[in-house]
C-alpha cells in the first residue's frame, strides 16, 4: 500500500533528483548547486525540471536573480531533510553491522562442540561486546532439521555431515577414541584388536547423534556386531555409565572437557583408533551469511588452535 502511494517517485530515479533539489534549495542558486555537485548547470536544470514533472507542481520560482521555493518546494525540502536523515541513520546502523558494533549471531552446535564453542564465543564477545549471541546445542540430526528451517546463522558439527548441499569448513581436529573405566581389564593392554574391543558391552548415543553414526560405521568396517547395553542421550550420561562399570564407548577424545582430565576414565589402545574427524562450520549452499557470522568464522580460525586445541585435556 505504501509503495502504491509513492509509485511516481519510484519510476524516475527520484533520489538523485532530490539530491539536486536539496542543494539548489539550500544554496538558492542553480550555479552554486552545480559547483557543489560537480555537475554542469544544464544538468542541474534538467534534473530540477524532471523532479517538478514527477511531483506535478512547480518547486521553485525565479524573481529577478533570486531563486525562491514555492509552497510545494518548501514542503518537499522539509521532506528531503527527513528522507536524507533517515538514510543517514540507516547507513549508520549498517556501518555498525559492518564494523560489528551491533548485530546478532545465532549459532547452533552439536553436543561435543559445547566443550569449545562457549570458550570461543566468550573471546569473540569480548572483542565485540555489542554483538548479541544465541547458542543452541543439539545432536546432529536436530542441527540438520534446524538448518532446513533456516533457524540459525551458522552451525558447528563434530564431524562433517554427508550432505552435498552444505558448505563446510574445518575448524579443529576431533579424533574419536574408545573409552573404558580406568580399572577395566583392557585399560592396561596394548594393541587391542577391534574384535576383542567389540566383545565388551557398548554404551551408545541416541538415534540422530553423530557419535552414534561414527560408532556404527566403525563396527561395520571391522565386520563386528555392536553389543549395545544402554542407549543414552548425552556424553555426560555415557561418561557416568562408564564410571559405573556398565560398558565401553566411543567418544571424542575431548569429551572430558577443556581443562580437567578424569582419573576414572581411560582411552583404550584399540586398533583402528583414533578415528580422525574434524569439528566443522556448516551452512546451506546459497545461504548469505550475516557479517557477524562471517567474522565469527574468521575469528575462530584465527584463535581456535591457541584458545582451545592447545588447552584441551589429553587423557
Amino acid at each position: 500500500m505504501v509503495q502504491k502511494k509513492i509509485r511516481r517517485y519510484l519510476k524516475h530515479g527520484t533520489l538523485p533528483q532530490l539530491s539536486v533539489f536539496e542543494t539548489v534549495a539550500r544554496l538558492g542558486s542553480f550555479t552554486k548547486a552545480a559547483e557543489e555537485l560537480y555537475m554542469a548547470q544544464p544538468t542541474v536544470s534538467v534534473q530540477m525540471k524532471k523532479l517538478a514533472e514527477t511531483v506535478g507542481l512547480p518547486l521553485v520560482e525565479q524573481i529577478g536573480k533570486s531563486i525562491h521555493l514555492t509552497e510545494a518546494g518548501r514542503t518537499l525540502y522539509t521532506a528531503c531533510n527527513d528522507i536524507f536523515g533517515t538514510l543517514a541513520g540507516i547507513e549508520g546502523a549498517l556501518d555498525d553491522l559492518r564494523g560489528l558494533k551491533a548485530g546478532r549471531l545465532q549459532l547452533a552446535v552439536s553436543t561435543p562442540g559445547k566443550y569449545f564453542a562457549p570458550r570461543v564465543l566468550a573471546a569473540f564477545v569480548k572483542d565485540h561486546p555489542n554483538v548479541e549471541v544465541s547458542l543452541q546445542i543439539h545432536n546432529s540430526d536436530a542441527l540438520l532439521e534446524r538448518m532446513a528451517k533456516n533457524l540459525d546463522d551458522l552451525y558447528i558439527f563434530a564431524s562433517p555431515p554427508q550432505d552435498q548441499s552444505l558448505v563446510t569448513q574445518a575448524i579443529l581436529p576431533n579424533p574419536m577414541v574408545p573409552y573404558a573405566h580406568a580399572n577395566h581389564p583392557l585399560a592396561q593392554e596394548k594393541r587391542i584388536s577391534f574384535e576383542r574391543f567389540a566383545e565388551e558391552p557398548f554404551l551408545i548415543r541416541e538415534a540422530g547423534s553423530g557419535t552414534r553414526a561414527i560408532a556404527r560405521e566403525a563396527f561395520a568396517k571391522h565386520g563386528c556386531q555392536l553389543k549395545v547395553r544402554m542407549e543414552l542421550s548425552t556424553n555426560e550420561a555415557i561418561k557416568q555409565a562408564i564410571i559405573a562399570g556398565l560398558g565401553v564407548s566411543i567418544m571424542s577424545l575431548y569429551t572430558l572437557g577443556l581443562d580437567v582430565s578424569h582419573e576414572q576414565l581411560a582411552v583404550l589402545d584399540v586398533e583402528g583408533f583414533p578415528i580422525e574427524r574434524n569439528w566443522v562450520f556448516a551452512y546451506p549452499v546459497g545461504k548469505q551469511l550475516p557479517v557477524v557470522a562471517q567474522r565469527f568464522m574468521e575469528f575462530t580460525h584465527e584463535v581456535a588452535k591457541t584458545l582451545v586445541f592447545d588447552h584441551l585435556s589429553r587423557p
